[in-house]
């Protein structure tokens, strides 16, 4: 889709000619939990899906329903094919759900391009895709299920419905948005990526502290109502790469099986080494990363009245300035709200109709999140007017970071300002030599 968006900057206001970029250094974090080898992914995926088959609905002959959802996990496709080959060994007969909500501009073939651009297509998955955004009302919380919430109408996929068990494949972590009982996970997919627009818009309505209470609840009840075995939940390590696979049966859904999966997740998360910086430049921003295209713990920040940010965690960043959309993220910009600085290139690769849909259904949290930083001809400019107006006296004194996203932080480059702490920590890895920031080249090393 053409954008609307024309974005026309007089160049000789918005630079700072006379600001240089910084000499930065290397830093390498120190891994938490090694990733797992493929051997050791297939092993523990086949044993999660053994587990979930003793669930006497998944008996031989029976269709089972995949679902699969928008965001980038590692090694999502070799956990796909994985599960299925497995399932189909045990005499099942799987097919793929897309269940991300109203994400890939809340069409059926926007959603199914959405899982083919992180590769998982049928040739991929050894399975049949099958897409569609018709929901069917599951039924309605009593005050018993609902609580505050009671006549909440519930929805799901009809082709999820169509089949005679439901599975879901995804990762748990802390969410964007809120800190719940249950956040980003098995039950969060089975409420928002299976209700698709429908379902997602009826719990963003409430705002976060609805999306809190409410998913905990509709996971439960339609765990009680239609035929989910559970999930194959991936953990991955602080810079995103699969270190974790375990069983989530239908009773620990929004259970205390995967309440304990969170808060373990939760040591495991990515975060920065440094609890005040004044510039961080993020390379890229994407639903692919995270549901705020920026991981809100990671930065620090996440705009929302009903979350008191010195409870939130993470740094204290004075500026954040975000330079381009990732692929994969099909120019869905939400929440680039949360950037301070963005780039001219970022504002016209952004699909602002995508967006919309996404910040509307999303609710509270979309259209705070949704509001457009200062925009910048240039990268170089974005970094020059943060370093200029973020309370410095001088450049040298700027504490500075730089990261590929929020996703992958194993690699950081940081200004002069910051080498004596980094140095004294035993996390982190310092290159001995210093080398002129240079944004078109990759943080991490070559």
């Amino acid at each position: 889709m053409e954008n609307s968006i024309q974005v026309t900057l007089p160049l000789d206001i918005y630079t700072f000619p006379h600001i240089p970029l910084p000499e930065v250094w290397t830093v390498e974090q120190k891994v938490t939990k090694p990733a797992l080898s493929h051997e050791e992914i297939t092993t523990l995926a086949r044993g999660a899906v053994a587990n979930l088959t003793q669930d006497p609905r998944l008996k031989p002959g029976a269709t089972v329903a995949v679902g699969v959802g928008s965001r980038g996990l590692d090694n999502l496709v070799f956990v796909v094919k994985t599960v299925v080959a497995e399932l189909k060994a045990q005499g099942l007969k799987p097919f793929i759900v897309p269940a991300m909500g109203s994400h890939g501009g809340a069409t059926a073939e926007g959603q199914r391009q959405v899982l083919a651009d992180y590769g998982v297509t049928e040739a991929s998955s050894g399975t049949e895709i099958r897409a569609t955004m018709e929901v069917t009302l599951v039924g309605v919380l009593n005050a018993e299920e609902g609580g505050d919430y009671e006549g909440q109408k519930v929805y799901c996929d009809n082709n999820a419905l169509s089949a005679d068990a439901i599975l879901l494949i995804n990762r748990i972590k802390p969410h964007t948005d809120f800190q719940g009982e249950v956040e980003s996970g098995i039950a969060k997919m089975c409420v928002i990526g299976l209700g698709k627009r429908f379902g997602a818009e009826c719990v963003h309505q409430y705002g976060v502290n609805g999306l809190r209470d409410l998913v905990p609840r509709i996971a439960r009840f339609l765990v009680s109502k239609l035929p989910i075995v559970g999930g194959v939940a991936l953990i991955e390590n602080d810079f995103g790469r699969t270190c974790e696979i375990h069983a989530v049966p239908a009773e620990d859904v929004a259970g205390n099986g995967e309440k304990r999966l969170l808060a373990h997740s939760r040591t495991l998360a990515p975060h920065l080494p440094f609890q005040e910086i004044d510039v961080l430049i993020v390379d890229q921003m994407g639903k692919n990363i995270s549901g705020a295209g920026m991981d809100t713990h990671v930065i620090g920040r996440g705009y929302l009245p009903s979350l008191k940010e010195q409870e939130w965690g993470g740094p204290n960043v004075r500026l954040v300035a975000v330079l381009d959309l990732t692929k994969e993220t099909h120019g869905n910009a939400t929440a680039l709200g949360l950037a301070d600085l963005t780039t001219r290139h970022l504002v016209e690769q952004a699909d602002f109709e995508t967006t919309f849909i996404n910040i509307r259904t999303s609710g509270e949290g979309g259209v705070l999140r949704g509001r457009l930083p200062l925009i910048m001809p240039t990268s170089n400019d974005c970094v020059k007017t943060a370093i200029a107006t973020c309370g410095r006296k001088t450049a040298e004194e700027v504490r500075f970071v730089r990261i590929r996203n929020t996703a992958d932080v194993q690699f950081l480059e940081i200004s002069r300002a910051l080498l004596d702490e980094a140095r004294q920590s035993s996390q982190l890895i310092v290159s001995e030599e210093s080398h002129p920031l240079d944004l078109c080249a990759p943080v991490r090393p070559e």
